[in-house]
């Protein structure tokens, strides 16, 4: 018995060791843990809260597309995860470094996610529900820490579904509540960059990325102290923060916002408004729309805000001539907010007519995947036609002319245009002027522009706001100066 029991302990020995031994994606795992502070210190954490400062950057509405430039100065950020369920609230104080059309000062900005229910406003006091696309967004982004993403994997609210090696890093696809996400991890197996996707009204398929370096050691924790973000390869923001953690969890959303049903938007409302004969004020909501008939074809400006809106804008102007072809769309400039219906007005087979300068970003926008949520475009796919404008350039049909002019030297967009109509005596503009505004940084540059192209103007027809004379332009326009 003794010599049966000597030659079978080492085999049971060797059976209980490979019954016990990691899978690579695993170990992996657990080496993660211990880099980041020890496995069990990583299951104790319950709320890891970040605080720093920062600088973020201005996404689809710098100067001209793709630019960098403009940035805000993040004066205060906090971010409160709560690692055992889906809560997260951040907190950030930002100042504009650029003349910004909401004036000068400091704005603070109060963002949260609990559970299924996202909010978010600019007084803690005075928070909002905000909509689905908030609730998927703010899930996935709670992920975009490598503390959040090890937590859920050495409990078991995540899973890695693959493992991979580029380079010098390894790749783990893992599972989690919000769906897939991806992190990267160096040799030192401190985790490099953590992503997931997303869809965005403009850029449809996008992948938010968020990069970590200058891992800090303090009170036994090893964490990143720097960050910055992605959306594709735009970045958007850069992070400077402190650490801590502890064992109660995140606050939850205020209960009269938790007990609040979830927003949805509105639909579309197109209020019509002859300004003169066949030129129509197509207003409603924050973002209007103007459309001009010509003898043979219907002239849209603007399509904004959103898909939706812009449909209800094309349709309405359709409806006011039936018998003419709604043909062309002048896009004023490329900020997201008014390029958002771009993709739709393509859809609807309409030519852009836009600056030379935002050529090549509509042809871009045009060809941008939207699979995760589809838009006109992906539904019915149409050619791109672009007609571009230099200094200026005059639509006529011999009895009525549409004169579209640069607004060189705009703060606000290096490729944005005017149009006039000289029979008319009508200027249409957008973000140069915004009647009743108290703040007008973009005003004076406007004024200049009518002066020096001699145009003679009775009535301004902004996009944002009401119908105004030069007279008001005039006396915004001052302060500025």
């Amino acid at each position: 018995m003794m010599r049966l029991l000597a030659r079978t302990a080492p085999v049971l020995l060797l059976f209980a060791a490979a019954c016990t031994r990691l899978t690579p994606e695993q170990q992996l795992v657990q080496d993660v843990a211990e880099a980041l502070g020890g496995v069990d210190r990583v299951k104790a954490a319950r709320l890891l809260t970040l605080e720093g400062t920062g600088r973020q950057y201005n996404l689809g509405q710098d100067l001209r597309p793709g630019l960098a430039e403009q940035t805000f100065t993040v004066s205060a950020f906090t971010r409160e995860i709560d690692l055992s369920q889906p809560r997260m609230r951040t907190t950030l104080t930002r100042t504009p470094n650029f003349a910004y059309f909401q004036g000068p000062q400091a704005q603070t900005q109060v963002q949260g996610i609990d559970a299924t229910v996202a909010y978010g406003g600019a007084d803690p006091a005075k928070l909002a529900r905000s909509g689905a696309a908030a609730v998927a967004e703010r899930r996935a982004e709670r992920f975009h820490h490598p503390l959040v993403v090890t937590w859920a994997l050495v409990t078991g609210g995540a899973k890695v579904t693959a493992m991979r090696t580029e380079g010098a890093e390894r790749i783990l696809e893992i599972e989690t509540d919000a769906g897939p996400v991806t992190m990267a991890v160096g040799a030192d197996a401190r985790p490099t960059r953590i992503e997931t996707r997303g869809a965005h009204p403009n850029l449809g398929d996008v992948v938010m990325t968020t990069t970590f370096s200058n891992y800090q050691e303090a009170d036994g924790w090893r964490l990143p102290s720097t960050s910055s973000t992605r959306v594709d390869d735009f970045t958007t923001g850069e992070y400077t923060v402190t650490s801590r953690t502890a064992e109660t969890g995140a606050p939850g959303a205020p209960p009269a916002v938790a007990a609040a049903p979830e927003p949805t938007a509105p639909a579309p409302n197109v209020a019509v408004e002859e300004v003169a004969p066949g030129v129509w004020f197509l207003a409603g909501q924050s973002h209007h729309s103007v459309v001009i008939a010509f003898k043979d074809r219907l002239v849209l400006v603007e399509a904004p805000q959103s898909e939706a809106r812009s449909l209800a804008v094309i349709a309405k102007a359709r409806e006011l001539r039936p018998g003419t072809p709604l043909t062309h769309l002048v896009m004023s400039h490329h900020h997201f907010d008014h390029s958002t219906g771009l993709r739709a007005a393509i859809a609807e087979g309409l030519t852009v007519v836009t600056h030379e300068g935002n050529d090549a970003f509509v042809k871009a926008m045009a060809a941008r995947p939207f699979t995760r949520q589809q838009d006109a475009l992906a539904r019915a796919a149409k050619p791109v036609r672009v007609e571009t404008v230099g200094a200026s350039r005059t639509i006529t049909d011999g009895t009525r002319a549409l004169e579209l002019h640069h607004v060189a030297g705009n703060p606000h967009s290096d490729t944005m245009l005017m149009a006039w109509l000289p029979k008319e005596r009508l200027l249409v503009e957008v973000d140069a002027f915004s009647p009743g505004g108290t703040y007008h940084p973009y005003a004076a540059n406007l004024l200049a522009h009518i002066e020096r192209l001699k145009l003679k103007v009775d009535k301004i027809v902004p996009l944002h706001g009401g119908i105004v004379t030069l007279k008001d332009l005039m006396a915004a326009a001052k302060p500025a100066a």
